[in-house]
């Protein structure tokens, strides 16, 4: 089944895709005041990145997914990104999910790990307590564009006092750029509970030539002594525009660990936020991208401080190739309030050739007088005694050139807490780093 939405902006066609999915009516009355408000805000306004020259609106249309019965009939650029020995697991193709296991003894206490779309309908209550809460519909046309748009999706809830200890991992692939490619991601950890997630998204090399737009949205609720790692490596192709927002909710004593891969080929718009609003609640947030040919990618990370005793931490550390761009933001914002509050971020860019370019902006916006906060950054190029000492010792220019990048990113890729991560983002580093 294909259901055209001829703009992104219509009511009538977003409220009937949804009647025609079985969606529950609060969700269809969602979904149709959200493509009202999408005609009527505008486009986000990140620094020095005219986002609007883009071509956002090639969102398609609604393809009907259809399951596969093994993951031996999922694509080659899946199957090398399921994590070894995984049972829980979840794949969406396009606009919907395709594949979807999970194990029974993490069912059996209390933990939901599915699509959000059947989440809507078999949890109905729960999603929506916390459906759009954390960044909400009307934020700007994005968010509303998302809110009447998204597909497939990932639901999370783990219950008070539960620990998973084997990651749970989704896979977004896009092989038809015509096809609607929008997941929403929605995770609640109760109290003291545990639990990892892992998720790629990528597309199909040369299957999606026409442009396409990914507009993703993710919502992690930490509640009193959760903790949550949060992974997520992205590399879609040079035709797509990827546009993420991300945000977390972190009460007291909470910790949320973010880990973000923007490894595009197109533009990129990735945006990471915690809200730090409980006393003794921690974010940890690491950010690597690497751009080449003339992509632009808008990254912005971004804690802010109600808690007392908060801390937030934020490294971000780009590439870029050819002429790339990497517009870099971070900022760090405490309350009045939030006392005792610690707030430290780095933001460093390396560019290899003369017409890359590079931006760092740290920005701390202060309220309160009894805190610490602190920020460095950096742009520049190789240094070229280091390529030259290299040299010297037997090792060619391009080797010497790549060492100094893979130790540009290590304090980033070494820290990363799940070595199935790590290997991954890896891989794609090495990929997109070696063109």
């Amino acid at each position: 089944m294909s259901t055209q939405l001829t703009t992104p902006t219509n009511r009538q066609a977003a409220e009937a895709l949804a009647r025609s999915k079985g969606e529950p009516n609060w969700l269809v009355e969602l979904r149709g005041e959200s493509a009202d408000l999408a005609g009527t805000l505008g486009w986000p306004k990140p620094e020095k990145v005219r986002i609007e020259r883009w071509n956002l609106t090639a969102v398609g249309s609604y393809e009907q997914p259809t399951a596969v019965s093994g993951i031996n009939e999922l694509p080659e650029v899946v199957r090398e990104l399921i994590t070894e020995g995984t049972e829980n697991l979840l794949v969406q193709r396009n606009s919907g999910i395709v594949w979807n296991q999970f194990s029974s003894d993490y069912a059996s206490k209390g933990v939901i790990f599915t699509d959000l779309e059947t989440a809507c309908k078999e949890h109905g209550d729960l999603v929506q307590k916390y459906l759009f809460q954390a960044v909400a519909k009307d934020e700007d046309k994005l968010t509303a564009l998302q809110a009447a748009l998204w597909n497939g999706g990932v639901f999370i809830y783990v219950p008070k006092n539960v620990e998973v200890e084997l990651p749970l991992q989704a896979i977004f692939y896009n092989d038809q750029a015509e096809a609607t490619f929008a997941p929403h991601i929605l995770i609640v950890a109760d109290s003291n509970s545990r639990v990892t997630y892992v998720d790629c998204v990528v597309s199909e090399p040369g299957a999606a030539s026409a442009p396409f737009v990914h507009p993703s949205i993710v919502e992690v609720f930490v509640k009193p002594g959760a903790h949550v790692r949060f992974s997520s490596i992205h590399h879609i192709g040079e035709t797509g525009v990827d546009m993420s927002i991300r945000r977390s909710v972190i009460e007291n004593d909470g910790r949320m660990e973010w880990i973000i891969g923007d490894l595009n080929d197109g533009n990129t718009l990735s945006d990471t936020k915690s809200i730090l609003k409980g006393t003794g609640s921690t974010s940890d947030a690491k950010v690597i991208s690497v751009g080449k040919n003339a992509q632009q990618n808008s990254l912005t990370t971004q804690a802010v401080h109600f808690g007392k005793s908060s801390d937030s931490n934020m490294v971000t550390r780009a590439v870029m190739k050819d002429s790339a761009s990497a517009i870099i933001n971070g900022i760090t914002k405490i309350e009045k309030g939030a006392t005792k509050a610690n707030g430290v971020q780095t933001e460093k860019v390396l560019m290899l050739s003369p017409k890359a370019r590079g931006d760092a902006n740290p920005i701390l916006l202060i309220d309160e007088d009894d805190v610490t906060a602190g920020h460095a950054a950096s742009v520049g190029q190789v240094n070229p005694e280091q390529v030259y000492y290299l040299m010297s010792r037997g090792i060619s220019k391009q080797d010497a050139e790549r060492l100094i990048i893979y130790g540009f990113l290590a304090p980033v890729v070494s820290e990363i807490p799940v070595e199935a991560v790590r290997g991954q983002l890896q891989r794609l580093l090495e990929r997109k780093l070696e063109g």
